[in-house]
């Protein structure tokens, strides 16, 4: 399947002038490479990596995206070799470097070094993809495996220390660079893509986008019919502008649009999403289905799950959550009599939950970073059954802010922070014991050195006993949470710590997230973890510091500047008996893909995270300490 860079639907096999394909090997930033080219007015579709090269000569340029998997193993995905025969410029990220160069007789080998942040790597000036770009740049690197020897008739562009960041065959305009230009994190990385499209495939950057809401509503016009529409809404962003979409295109007398509390709502969260959408003219109907979420199970892989409540699995979480709102959304159909062949189930899926849960609707390739709540097992079933509509499918998150601006929602709505719909369930981090792995000692003592390397700060590190969701070389990872601590406050060292925390992972591959625990230092390593389930004594407590940082947050009035601040509960008691810990995750993105941590001091002012941790530990009874993440994404999910 063909996804078009505008609407929903299913594109033409017609040519199409200065068109270029994007061909996906499973990035989890494949989509957003599709949007950065949109950016630069290019017109692009993206496609399966095994797309026939005759289905493909229509395109005046062939990007190959990254991927999980090394090209050299038996499972790697499949492609057509005749790719490199179309006469056509070639640009390769990551993995797609590592094919191009595969494929022309390079080799790529795992080196015992892995790059997986922000680093900067040094140019060669006179490569046609870093033109007017000086001696070096700073990008995002996350990868295992690197060039061992270059294919014939390519040359190295690109270096970050001893490993080869970019090639170049200027002579048939091939191209490949190891680090990701569509993000963020690449300062230049909308330069070098331009390079490539603009300069190196000489197209002239003209396209431009039809209207992107007219779109959408064709889209649901066309796929609805007469139908009537089912909407679920958390009242955060992405739902909130889906229900307002349906109304605008569908009018309110064919929108049952549904707020279901599940029980991990904020602090006084769903009266004011009634309000807010109330005011909007949307008959909202509220459900309390708490009771029903906390004794839910679900079938996974062929067993039943244990209760909701006693579940410590984050992906068994997030499925029980997604297909308990399927039942509760079928029930409320069956009640109100209406025939499920005459509904269609609308959500506010977004282009990054789909790649990030490996959708068929993106990537056939796509590794599973994450199972979002609304794209489970069961909802898939629904889709496979053309029973679910998803209008904001081809939109990232600040398209659909301008999108509800457009639809006249306000400001203080749309720029509301993002909270995902499964809530705060999955903000506690559940576990009934400690996580120690046979490797301990070997990942303690790489731990200890990463940061003796930088003695001026007087870091006492530790390998927490939990784990959390990371993102490292394209693929999952669920491992170990480190923490940094030190004498006095670190008001000077901030930037340090930063910089320290993004060469953690790189060295020590087993741990995916790093935090700093605010006041005294840890002199021992925690081993005690508080056994943490969703039940009500925790939620409480997350509860309440959520509610103290957004207080504190709208006091300094960062919510706008910073994207999104999660608060996250984690069972580490550090010492004190039965007690648990907070963790604040202050992160800045625009793509919602990648992101940096707020630094403190520039983007989080000090008193602001000083009376953070004092009003957490005085007003929330039973945590010890309160730590601040300051890892990038990678290798960290936003989410825990």
């Amino acid at each position: 399947r063909r996804i078009s860079s505008v609407g929903m639907g299913v594109q033409s096999d017609d040519p199409v002038s200065e068109k270029v394909v994007i061909l996906d090997a499973g990035a989890q930033y494949g989509k957003v490479i599709d949007r950065r080219v949109r950016e630069l007015r290019v017109e692009c579709d993206l496609l399966p990596l095994d797309t026939p090269a005759h289905k493909l000569a229509a395109y005046s340029a062939i990007i190959i995206s990254g991927g999980p998997q090394s090209v050299y193993d038996t499972d790697a995905p499949k492609y057509d070799c005749e790719i490199f025969q179309l006469g056509v410029p070639v640009l390769g990220i990551c993995y797609g470097m590592q094919l191009l160069s595969y494929a022309h007789g390079g080799k790529v080998e795992r080196k015992a070094r892995r790059e997986d942040g922000v680093f900067h790597v040094a140019l060669e000036p006179d490569c046609a993809l870093f033109k007017g770009l000086g001696a070096s740049t700073q990008v995002l690197l996350t990868h295992g495996d690197s060039l061992g020897a270059l294919p014939a008739g390519f040359r190295v562009a690109s270096t970050s220390g001893e490993i080869v960041a970019a090639i170049e065959c200027a002579q048939r305009r091939m191209y490949g660079v190891q680090f990701h230009p569509e993000v963020d994190l690449s300062v230049d990385g909308t330069a070098i893509l331009r390079n490539f499209l603009l300069g190196v495939c000489g197209l002239s950057g003209a396209y431009s986008m039809q209207s992107r809401e007219e779109s959408a509503i064709e889209y649901i016009r066309s796929t609805v019919g007469d139908k009537q529409v089912l909407v679920l809404v958390s009242g955060g962003v992405d739902s909130s502008v889906c229900a307002a979409l349906l109304n605008r295109a569908l009018g309110a007398e064919r929108v049952v649009a549904l707020h279901i509390d599940h029980g991990f709502m904020r602090h006084e969260e769903s009266n004011g999403v009634v309000e807010a959408l109330q005011a909007l003219g949307l008959r909202l109907e509220v459900l309390d289905a708490s009771s029903e979420f906390a004794a839910a199970t679900t079938e996974v892989d062929g067993k039943l799950s244990p209760p909701l409540r006693e579940v410590t699995s984050p992906e068994i979480k997030r499925k029980i959550i997604g297909d308990t709102f399927m039942r509760v959304t079928q029930e409320l159909v069956e009640k109100r009599g209406l025939k499920a062949d005459d509904v269609y189930l609308a959500q506010g899926t977004l282009r990054p939950d789909l790649i990030e849960s490996a959708s068929s609707l993106i990537s056939s390739n796509a590794a599973v970073i994450k199972t979002h709540h609304n794209d489970t097992q069961l909802v898939r079933q629904l889709r496979e059954q053309g029973r679910i509509i998803e209008p904001l499918a081809d939109y990232h998150k600040d398209e659909v802010r301008e999108l509800g601006l457009q639809l006249g929602l306000p400001l203080h709505l749309v720029s509301r922070q993002p909270f995902p719909g499964p809530g705060l369930a999955i903000r506690v981090l559940c576990t009934d014991k400690p996580y120690r792995t046979p490797e301990h000692a070997k990942m303690s003592e790489k731990l200890q050195a990463a940061c003796d390397a930088r003695p001026a700060l007087g870091i006492f590190p530790a390998l927490l006993p939990c784990r959390t969701v990371g993102v490292q070389g394209d693929g999952r990872s669920y491992s170990y949470l480190a923490a940094l601590s030190a004498e006095g406050e670190p008001d000077d060292h901030w930037a340090e710590l930063l910089e320290l925390a993004r060469e953690i992972p790189c060295q020590v591959h087993q741990v995916n997230r790093v935090v700093y625990v605010l006041g005294s230092p840890l002199r021992e390593e925690p081993t005690q973890i508080t056994p943490t389930l969703l039940q009500p004594d925790a939620l409480e407590q997350l509860r309440a510091a959520d509610h103290i940082v957004t207080h504190v947050l709208t006091q300094f009035n960062l919510l706008r500047s910073l994207a999104q601040v999660p608060v996250v509960l984690f069972p580490v008691s550090f010492g004190v008996q039965g007690a648990r810990a907070i963790g604040i995750r202050a992160f800045i993105t625009r793509d919602f893909m990648t992101g940096t941590p707020a630094l403190p001091g520039k983007d989080l002012p000090f008193e602001a995270l000083r009376e953070l941790s004092k009003r957490i530990l005085a007003e929330v009874p039973g945590i010890s300490r309160v730590a601040l993440d300051i890892t990038a994404k990678p290798p960290a999910t936003t989410e825990w």
